[in-house]
């Protein structure tokens, strides 16, 4: 008899939902069922490996060396079921999910949607905003658009158009910006994690990042735009994610200009899946998209 035999799906469930919560209620509540039943199926399944997964402590459950080496497996596995599962929905062949970054979402691609959704009535997009990486192999998302510098592994990436940066600031404070060593006189706004820094900027100027004083700074990139819009200082931003301020007047970007970051933005899609229809659309108007706001040739 195959080793899977021995064991029940509902027991896997069990100790996968656990695994992933830390409780057994929190995952009753999110199997549906008692957590009378939960715990059930994990002794059933413990029993059935003959291997304690968990720990069983007055504040939940805790993974055994054994639990946590086969947490991740499952986690994985029920994945690729639910995406599976989610797949064969003929209701789904027209929805396109496509996982970006937040700030890109709000910044750029939801101004952009309603001229896909006249384009291709159709197709109903859902956005999974997340900082979290996605697996398309393992998941129910169609595309994801990330940025980086490229050689991502056991996926199917295509380059979009390459990252560049400017520094920003509400219309008042430019006035007072005639030179770039002028930034040494402003405040300025950073985040503390950023992609890339003021250097690459300022060093084809001939000069450092140390000329910059003091400023706010706050926990994303969105926040700083936001922050930089409000006349709170100058913001190194991207330059998709400032365009709709920069089109409307909000924000002014700086003399010279755009520089590279060495990054870039790439479309990344599952490696031994066919593309679908929704997605086929959704890549060719992408492309002209970016092409006609001039970021890609």
């Amino acid at each position: 008899m195959p080793p899977l035999n021995r064991i029940h799906l509902n027991g896997l469930r069990a100790v996968e939902a656990v695994a992933r919560l830390g409780s057994l209620r929190a995952a009753a509540e999110e199997l549906g069922v008692t957590i009378g039943a939960v715990s059930q199926q994990v002794s059933r399944t413990e029993a059935a490996l003959g291997q304690h997964l968990f720990l069983r402590k007055a504040d939940g459950m805790e993974l055994t060396a054994k639990g946590a080496e086969i947490a991740p497996l499952l986690r994985g596995g029920f994945a690729q079921l639910a995406a599976a599962v989610a797949r064969a929905d003929p209701a789904r062949d027209n929805v396109l999910t496509i996982s970006v970054a937040p700030i890109l979402a709000s910044r750029w691609l939801i101004w952009q949607l309603p001229d896909f959704q006249a384009a291709h009535p159709g197709v109903k997009v859902r956005l999974d905003a997340d900082t979290a990486l996605v697996d398309p192999n393992s998941s129910d998302v169609d595309l994801c658009i990330r940025v980086g510098r490229g050689g991502y592994a056991d996926v199917r990436s295509e380059w979009l158009f390459p990252q560049r940066a400017v520094p920003v600031c509400a219309p008042d404070l430019a006035a007072r910006i005639h030179t770039p060593a002028d930034l040494a006189h402003v405040p300025i706004i950073r985040e503390p994690r950023p992609m890339f820094g003021w250097e690459v900027w300022l060093a084809p100027l001939g000069l450092s990042p140390d000329i910059l004083g003091d400023g706010p700074e706050f926990s994303d990139a969105s926040l700083c735009l936001d922050a930089a819009i409000s006349g709170a200082g100058v913001f190194l931003a991207f330059e998709v994610v400032a365009e709709h301020a920069l089109a409307r007047g909000t924000l002014v970007a700086l003399p010279p200009g755009m520089v590279e970051t060495g990054l870039s933005y790439w479309l990344i899609t599952a490696k031994d899946r066919s593309p679908s229809p929704a997605e086929q659309s959704f890549r060719r108007w992408l492309k002209a998209r970016l092409a006609a706001s001039g970021f890609a040739p």
